[in-house]
């Protein structure tokens, strides 16, 4: 069976880079499971099927090079290989589900369209976001500051969701 876990792995480690929660263990637990519940919902839209995961497997993700740019990210030297796992689209999709609460209510009831589906506890810290969690993911879901990313293919997400009057650049 086709695997996304090492794009939503690498994709989550790249929004957690590029928007840190707060010091504290705690904290960067809370933004992790979010950024991941974020990034494995815009998975499963874009890849709804085993050969749409399959053929990423054979083509690659594409890496974060455009999304470092775009951040003004400098990652170090050493820090690379993982960042050819990450999915510029994916990391979109997901800034624009962690910055608006309509685009993930619409995302989750489309995920019957899928082969992968994920119930509504898999969901919940993105779905309902508690005071705890909305402290951790302060960075992480500030709309303003992820516009740029969120920009890149919100009208991708946004056809993918059949949206009307979602906010779109």
């Amino acid at each position: 069976m086709p695997d996304l876990t090492p794009v939503i792995a690498a994709c989550t480690r790249w929004l957690l880079n590029a928007y840190p929660p707060p010091a504290g263990a705690l904290n960067r637990a809370l933004a992790e499971v979010q950024a991941r519940q974020a990034v494995t919902l815009a998975g499963t839209l874009r890849y709804p099927t085993d050969m749409d995961v399959q053929l990423l497997d054979l083509l690659g993700p594409g890496g974060a090079d455009r999304l470092d740019w775009l951040t003004g990210g400098d990652p170090h030297p050493d820090d690379t290989a993982w960042r050819t796992w990450v999915d510029e689209t994916l990391v979109s999709w997901a800034a624009c589900l962690l910055a608006d609460p309509t685009l993930v209510t619409n995302a989750h009831l489309a995920l019957s369209d899928t082969e992968h589906h994920t119930g509504p506890e898999a969901l919940r810290r993105l779905t309902d976001p508690g005071t705890h969690d909305a402290e951790a993911a302060a960075l992480l879901r500030h709309p303003d500051l992820l516009e740029p990313v969120a920009a890149l293919h919100r009208r991708q997400l946004v056809d993918r969701l059949n949206v009307e009057g979602a906010q779109t650049v």
